[in-house]
């Protein structure tokens, strides 16, 4: 599945091994878009601060969140690795690793989903020939059955701490980049960690406490806008929009509408995966952007939540609004213009199948005529095989 969504890789070393990596990555994610645009839409309306408060339709949020979008990733992963039966059984695994956690458990669940699935294929390989007649669908079940079950004990116990810890050290991290006046520098660990989907753990967790100590005392603060700085992502669907690959394209403006007016940045998440090198135009856009606000000594008065260019507007302090806007300004053009030399400006972006088909048809076509055509003159006719001579007989 992974091949629909970006060109084959070939050859090997470092290069090849991320860009195949970012493949099963963009294979585990992309095929749910949809969901992720969908918990966008309720997110962006219907939370206390969305355009629709509701109460009511606003606990969709954090289950979408939190449950179906990691099961799901787990579920696609485990059917890239075994179809169907392996899609259950990532499904199952991936429970382990979301049940008891305060964050979602996306990197997770890219980890116990195909992991289950290729447990389970072994095991199938195993005991099919070893099966008597009639007791399939029981063997089946079974099996599916205790290696989902295990590996979802293994999830709870083992890597669901591991990505815990994970967590925990990236928000150290950025504490201490803070405390040492080197915010340009965070973007370098706060744009993986948003990625990876732990950017709510990083915002609220870390930087919103640090932040509203410092509006407290001075009115603003510029570490409110580290993570939700829209201006990177922004820079990013943009480069996609003009210079990704042509069957993703279409979807670009939808998730530029969510992510930069709706403030849902998960949903350009899914698209630096299926490139990981594009996680430098993020990186890049991010440090741009916060040494601006630094020069022009920006701040907001609280969080903005969600990270909406409107939340900004309703955020920003009075006379703030030049520093803040430019900020987000240079953001988005340090992201676009790097990530678009990433994407070499368009010459990476793979032709359409059709046009693939066509042009191996053309050279199918020239090969079989070159292979007709004799060596010698045209008119020649074609040689025959000589006779053996009586010695040879």
């Amino acid at each position: 599945m992974a091949a629909a969504y970006t060109p084959a890789v070939s050859g090997s070393g470092l290069k090849a091994g991320v860009q195949r990596l970012g493949g099963h990555l963009a294979g585990m994610v992309m095929p749910n878009i949809g969901a992720f645009i969908a918990w966008g839409l309720v997110t962006a309306l219907f939370i206390p601060t969305g355009w629709l408060p509701n109460k009511h339709l606003g606990e969709l949020v954090d289950p979408t969140i939190t449950y179906l979008l990691p099961i799901l990733i787990g579920y696609t992963g485990g059917r890239m690795v075994h179809g169907q039966r392996g899609a259950v059984v990532g499904a199952v695994a991936t429970m382990g690793v979301v049940v008891g956690s305060k964050i979602p458990m996306f990197l997770g669940a890219m980890i116990v989903g195909p992991l289950a699935a290729y447990l389970l294929k072994k095991v199938d390989g195993y005991i099919q020939e070893r099966t008597r007649t009639g007791f399939e669908m029981l063997v089946d079940n079974f099996t599916a059955g205790i290696v989902g079950g295990a590996v979802a004990v293994f999830g709870v116990w083992g890597v669901g701490p591991i990505v815990r810890q994970v967590t925990k050290g990236a928000g150290n991290g950025v504490e201490w980049l803070i405390h040492h006046h080197l915010l340009p520098l965070a973007s370098v660990l706060i744009e993986p960690a948003k990625v990876l989907f732990l950017n709510n753990a990083v915002n609220h967790g870390v930087l919103a406490p640090l932040g509203f100590a410092e509006a407290a005392k001075d009115g603003k603060s510029i570490l409110f806008m580290l993570e939700s700085n829209p201006g990177p992502g922004l820079g990013v669907l943009l480069a996609y929009l003009m210079f990704g690959p042509r069957s993703l394209r279409p979807s670009v403006p939808a998730a530029i509408i969510i992510h930069f007016l709706g403030g849902i940045h998960e949903i350009y998440f899914p698209y630096i995966l299926m490139k990981p090198r594009l996680i430098l135009a993020t990186m890049a856009g991010s440090a741009a952007g916060i040494a601006t606000f630094m020069a022009t000594g920006a701040g907001l008065v609280a969080t903005p939540s969600p990270g909406s260019i409107f939340a900004y507007v309703a955020e920003t302090p009075r006379h703030g609004w030049i520093g803040v806007y430019l900020g987000v300004l240079i953001a988005a053009a340090v992201s676009f213009a790097v990530g678009a030399v990433l994407l070499g400006f368009g010459r990476f972006a793979e032709k359409s199948p059709d046009e693939d088909g066509a042009e191996a048809s053309d050279d199918g076509a020239a090969a079989s005529t070159g292979a007709e055509e004799p060596a010698g003159d045209a008119g020649a006719p074609p040689a025959t095989p000589a006779s053996p001579s009586p010695q040879e007989a």
